[in-house]
């Protein structure tokens, strides 16, 4: 799988703030404007690491909380990130995005040809927004209890193809990237704060994060553990 990833590493550019002139628009760059620690982003982020578009795609990071005024009113009036700056236009959304990137750039394919894999990377896909509303719930309850099926239903899907550590068996694929950043926020966030291990009784979650912990392009986009707790602290549990 590490001889299909393509990514290389990059040194990374200073992200923008309220006081930050605006990067010229539409001047033929392609541009991912996001944010070094929002897990949405990093799902951009890693496709675009994963097919080698390093060079293809330029990384635009903004400051979230001191973000520039320029990029509502001129760039992505949502104000979220990730947007992308593509062919003229500006496109939002991570899930959408993810697939537009392997529709419409070369690089290693993310998506399975296999029709079975095909329609589970679908169901996958479409169960991520309820996954990460279960689990960011839980923070305010009875984690184990909230959390736990949340859990298991990426266990059980992980059994679902023996012939590899994925959700796809041996494909590394979009639906891994879709799940990575949230899980990765979760893994470190749960236990530190609440003493919870989201990976006890659950080895193939467990194996598969070991998996995905190897993989160049996401390992370049991983968050700072201290600061994803204090973050989160101060966002869920103030």
């Amino acid at each position: 799988m590490g001889s299909l990833d393509k990514s290389v590493p990059e040194k990374l550019a200073p992200p923008l703030d309220a006081t930050a002139e605006q990067p010229p628009l539409f001047d033929g760059t392609t541009k991912l404007y996001t944010c070094y620690t929002c897990p949405f982003a990093q799902r951009v982020w890693i496709t675009r690491n994963f097919k080698g578009l390093q060079d293809e795609i330029k990384l635009v990071p903004l400051i979230l909380q001191n973000r520039p005024a320029w990029y509502p009113e001129k760039v992505y009036p949502p104000n979220k990130v990730p947007s992308l700056e593509h062919n003229g236009k500006i496109t939002g959304e991570s899930l959408d995005l993810i697939r537009y990137l392997e529709s419409n750039f070369q690089g290693p394919s993310l998506l399975p040809k296999d029709p079975a894999k095909k329609e589970f990377a679908e169901e996958l896909l479409s169960y991520t927004d309820k996954f990460n509303g279960t689990v960011f719930a839980a923070f305010k309850g009875d984690q184990a209890k909230e959390a736990g099926p949340a859990f298991d239903h990426l266990e059980n899907a992980l059994h679902k193809f023996d012939d590899g550590p994925f959700f796809l068996g041996n494909e590394f694929s979009l639906v891994d990237i879709a799940y990575i950043p949230f899980v990765e926020r979760f893994s470190i966030f749960l236990p530190e704060v609440f003493k919870y291990d989201i990976t006890a009784g659950r080895q193939k979650l467990a194996a598969w994060i070991e998996e995905v912990n190897k993989i160049g392009a996401y390992k370049q986009t991983k968050t700072d553990p201290k600061e994803l707790v204090e973050y989160y602290k101060k966002r869920f549990l103030a």
